[in-house]
């Protein structure tokens, strides 16, 4: 037998597939050393990589779904007050509008107050100018009277004839 023999496992001929004790053993110890440096030194990392990356997109996933109802519940705030003022502000604007149909009306009043005083004065002081025009007028009617009468006939008339 020759040495090449002796190192083989399987007594039969399988050719290149037939495995030799030296190949066999140093595979073994490197698959190990490559095992141990994988399970005790990149592994872990990788796990801790792994469930760092999963914490975050579940947590970023959590930290959304918080600030979207967070908005949510801003925003309903936002249009609740917005709802109530612009309910203010109808409120105020009926309010003015009252206001400024009342101010209208009295300063219409007021207006119409001040016109018929104004009026009556003016009929009052038409009336009293009336009344000395008329006064002024009497007496000088008659001498106007015989003067236009007297031009008319192309002679004194009345109380002027001497």
């Amino acid at each position: 037998m020759t040495l090449a023999q002796n190192s083989q496992i399987f007594p039969t001929d399988l050719g290149p597939l037939n495995p030799v004790w030296a190949e066999l053993i140093l595979g073994a110890v490197l698959f190990g050393l490559t095992f141990l440096i994988l399970a005790k030194g990149i592994l872990p990392k990788i796990k801790r990589t792994l469930a760092e990356r999963e914490d975050a997109i579940e947590g970023g996933t959590e930290r959304a779904d918080d600030l979207r109802a967070e908005a949510t519940a801003i925003r309903e705030q936002y249009e609740a007050e917005l709802a109530e003022a612009r309910h203010d502000a109808a409120r105020i604007r009926a309010q003015a509008t009252e206001e400024g149909s009342k101010a209208i009306a009295a300063a219409r009043a007021e207006g119409i107050a001040e016109r018929d005083r104004i009026l009556a004065s003016g009929h009052e002081q038409i009336s009293v100018e009336r009344e000395a025009a008329e006064r002024e007028l009497a007496g000088d009617v008659d001498a106007w009277a015989r003067s236009l009468a007297g031009r008319i006939v192309g002679e004194p008339v009345g109380a002027e004839r001497a």
